[in-house]
């Protein structure tokens, strides 16, 4: 396997990439002298195997419905085993148009009209969008801080149930806030799922980056006790820089939730695109985890750069990232207002960022910095923050 080159500086103005062609209708930077550190793809090319599998249809030149999904299935079952330790039985794999459209399936599938799903905010903007789209109460449960990482007490959730809740939505490793759960973490979410008689979706997306000195556990073996209830979506598209192919994996172990969900699937006519298939295929092989280990390691050198230039402007405060490549950056110490702070970053420094508001209760004071690309570009956002903040120092 040649070695990949995260350096590569790659122009994607001009491509239809919404990161860099919609940042200045978005958020007023011009992709010309501006850096896109907002929505979560990556600057980098996914690993070979992922090209010639795309590079492979393409000569064959025929686009027609994808069938024998047994390779697929299999490319799948291997990754969760060798990677995570679990067995997954191939039955119990759906394919979603992605991990959002396999969210608005589960709030479709499991819940009705008028009824409550918990949020553990801030969190993932897109939860809430489609909760409220389907005419679903979102319940935000904020997180609190301790010693600077997001944490929780479910006794503090009580209070915030409603007689129709019927759903929590888990992000594990969370967005925005990186955070690896324990596995007393989670253990005690499903416990307050039981308890409180819940589904849990458990959308683990980033479940495949994660920084030395922090492990990650699927919470099917997190919580094996809860798989009456569990829901559990994974996909290749973050871990592979894939989304455009919108794909992801809704997992379900249970016989009975499995049925309901394929009923709402045959209802909408879900189907999957035969690119994402042949791509994930591919992924989810030992050259696709060899490229993770390198991408692990680059990113970790980003995440330690980016922190090391942020957390040296006073007020300014990057969460320890365990996880994912997204840092989330808290600007309340500086004292100044959020659009304050949201003005010197895009206006000043020229940088593209999702706004901490978009997430919820609690992000108010925050921003969201995408770090998955060369690193020449994280230190040239570093050196224009240190700037745009001088007057701090």
């Amino acid at each position: 396997m040649t070695s990949p080159d995260f350096d590569e500086q790659i122009d994607r103005i001009g491509t239809h990439s919404v990161k860099w062609d919609m940042m200045e209708t978005l958020y007023g930077v011009s992709p010309q002298d501006g850096i896109a550190m907002w929505v979560a793809d990556m600057e980098f090319r996914p690993p070979a195997c992922v090209q010639a599998a795309v590079e492979k249809m393409a000569a064959h030149g025929l686009y027609g419905y994808y069938g024998d999904e047994a390779e697929y299935l299999a490319a799948i079952r291997w990754w969760m085993k060798t990677r995570h330790g679990w067995d997954v039985a191939p039955e119990a794999i759906f394919t979603t148009h992605g991990l959002v459209n396999g969210t608005a399936l589960c709030v479709d599938s499991f819940t009705k009209p008028g009824d409550g799903v918990i949020l553990m905010t801030p969190v993932y903007h897109a939860f809430a969008r489609v909760i409220r789209a389907a005419g679903r109460e979102v319940i935000e449960c904020p997180l609190s801080q301790t010693d600077g990482r997001y944490s929780f007490d479910t006794a503090d959730w009580e209070a915030k149930l409603t007689p129709t809740t019927r759903m929590l939505i888990l992000c594990s490793p969370h967005n925005p806030g990186g955070r690896v759960w324990s596995l007393a973490e989670l253990r005690a979410i499903a416990e307050f799922c039981r308890k409180h008689d819940l589904i849990l979706v458990s959308d683990e997306i980033h479940h495949d980056l994660v920084f030395p000195g922090h492990k990650h556990t699927v919470m099917p073996l997190a919580a094996p006790g809860i798989l009456d209830r569990l829901v559990m979506m994974t996909a290749t598209t973050k871990t592979f820089n894939i989304a455009g192919s919108h794909s992801g994996n809704v997992i379900i172990p249970d016989a009975a939730l499995r049925a309901r969900f394929a009923q709402r699937m045959n209802a909408l006519g879900i189907s999957a695109n035969s690119f994402g298939l042949f791509m994930a295929t591919a992924a989810y092989s030992p050259e696709g985890a060899a490229w993770v280990d390198q991408l692990v390691a680059y990113l970790d050198g980003n995440r330690r750069l980016f922190d090391e230039g942020v957390n040296a402007i006073p007020g300014l405060r990057s969460m320890p990232l365990e996880a994912t490549y997204l840092a989330w950056v808290d600007f309340s110490a500086t004292g100044m207002p959020a659009q304050e702070a949201i003005d010197r970053v895009q206006k000043t420094a020229k940088i593209a960022v999702n706004h901490g508001a978009s997430f919820g209760m609690g992000g108010e004071n925050s921003l969201r910095f995408n770090l998955a690309a060369p690193r020449a570009q994280v230190q040239e956002a570093v050196r224009r923050l240190q700037e745009a903040f001088k007057d701090l120092q």
